[in-house]
């Protein structure tokens, strides 16, 4: 089998230091992000691409001119009678593609049927691609540990591609993605699912985009995670694409400088990519840890898009535009499946609005939810995972008298009045006052008093005038 690999004098140095853990059903993707690939690879990788997109073009036009001509539809064993010999793919591969655009028209089909409304707007598979991932299932993955090399086909006659990757795993399926820049996702099924449900009780989330998620249980524990870090991150993210957009449209497209701002763009967006990815990751993850701890076996999680549909100013749509609600509950449901919590979406509409005490409804404003009835006070998401209890379970429970917060990072150090002082003080310019160490700052001293103590008195010093400094003789 003939492999593609780099010359030896330019061997290619990957960092796959850092890699994500994704969880797809019950099984876990490991996410490798190569730091430079040679130009000969780079070159395979898009032709390769742009063969799968013409094949996925090709089933997107077989399949609209059977429901033009209200034919039967064209099944997987007929799709895959005309790509024999076609593509310079694997045949893995190629029947791979067919099974993700089989899988598209049938999700397609199935939200048509079960919400009527869709069918204006919603359609099925056809806009141009001109590039597209590539699949390979793990029968076709092949992985040298000696040589940390994983090998993934091309079909006969063709140079396979082969990336440097040290594993401590066996690699299963792989997918190809690009994401400002070439990613491999690696399914891993060494991840141990736990055997038994944590317990019996029962606990509802309300996520949102200030807080993460807000958990309250049957037992009378809450739970609130913070995400104003990664409302930070985008929101940084934001201004500094605005600003190298602005600088972009004074460029001529093409041009060294607008390459060169194209990629402070594409690697300021990696990294705001990845802070993101992993707060929330952290953020779900110690969700799914309170639920254990708290014998949770059912967790229902609030459905909150409904709210991206409504107008309130442009500084909040664009907020919520960045919210990624759906990645939220996809890892929530993911995880929760990893420790055997059975899992469930529904809509969460007027449990926010309404006091857990006493029933009466109105809007909130601010953090904390005020009943104007009977003066209940309390944490407003908290208040609407509460009352998600009696939309999902039928049962009302009391409101939690613990919540818990927690950040999704991790805690660093305040820096305030009540923190410790230094053994040694740092060098800065301001003066010190003393406050750090709870002390009053010295007074003043007035021009023509004496000196304080254990100083020599100097007249040019008294008089406020500058002192001349005296260096010392270096020895020799």
């Amino acid at each position: 089998m003939e492999v593609f690999y780099a010359p030896p004098a330019r061997r290619p140095q990957l960092d796959y230091s850092r890699f994500v853990l994704i969880s797809r059903g019950m099984e876990s993707v490991s996410i490798h992000r190569p730091k430079w690939l040679p130009k000969g690879q780079l070159a395979a990788l898009r032709e390769a691409q742009r063969e799968a997109a013409r094949e996925w073009m090709d089933r997107v036009a077989v399949h609209k001119q059977a429901r033009d001509t209200r034919a039967k539809w064209p099944t997987r064993d007929t799709l895959q009678k005309f790509t024999k010999g076609r593509y310079k793919l694997h045949s893995q591969t190629i029947q791979m593609i067919v099974q993700q655009f089989l899988a598209n028209v049938e999700a397609t089909t199935e939200r048509r049927r079960n919400d009527p409304a869709s069918r204006q707007w919603l359609r099925y598979p056809h806009r141009e691609k001109t590039f597209f991932p590539l699949y390979w299932p793990a029968q076709a993955v092949s992985y040298d540990r000696c040589a940390s090399h994983l090998i993934l086909p091309m079909g006969r006659g063709r140079k396979s591609l082969v990336f440097r990757v040290a594993l401590d795993f066996e690699p299963g399926a792989v997918k190809l993605v690009w994401k400002d820049g070439y990613e491999l996702h690696i399914v891993r099924g060494d991840v141990v699912q736990a055997e038994a449900s944590p317990g019996e009780h029962r606990a509802c989330v309300d996520l949102g985009e200030i807080h993460q998620a807000a958990v309250a249980t049957d037992t009378g524990a809450a739970l609130v995670i913070c995400g104003r870090g990664m409302r930070s991150h985008k929101r940084l993210l934001s201004k500094q694409l605005g600003a190298l957009a602005r600088k972009r449209a004074r460029c001529k497209r093409g041009s060294r400088r607008w390459k060169k701002l194209q990629r402070a763009r594409r690697k300021r967006s990696l990294l705001a990519r990845r802070r993101i990815r992993d707060l929330r990751h952290k953020g779900t993850r110690k969700v799914i840890d309170f639920c254990v701890q708290q014998k949770v076996g059912t967790l229902f999680i609030g459905d909150p898009r409904g709210v991206r549909t409504l107008k309130a100013g442009r500084h909040h749509n664009q907020r919520i535009s960045r919210w990624e609600v759906g990645q939220d509950m996809d890892y929530l449901r993911h995880k929760a499946e990893r420790a055997s919590i059975a899992c469930s979406i529904g809509n969460e509409r007027r449990t926010s609005s309404r006091c857990p005490q006493c029933g009466h409804r109105h809007r909130p404003k601010g953090r904390d939810w005020q009943c104007k009835a009977c003066g209940f006070v309390g944490h407003r998401d908290v208040v609407g995972a509460a009352n998600m209890h009696q939309n999902a379970f039928g049962v009302r429970v009391t409101f939690p008298a613990r919540v818990t917060y927690r950040r999704a990072g991790p805690m660093r150090a305040a820096r305030g009045l009540n923190s410790p002082a230094p053994s040694l003080p740092a060098r800065r310019s301001s003066p010190d006052t003393g406050l750090r160490e709870g002390v009053a700052p010295p007074s003043p001293q007035l021009l023509g008093t004496s000196p304080p103590q254990g100083r020599a008195s100097d007249p040019r010093r008294d008089a406020g005038l500058p002192v001349r400094r005296q260096t010392l003789p270096s020895a020799a």
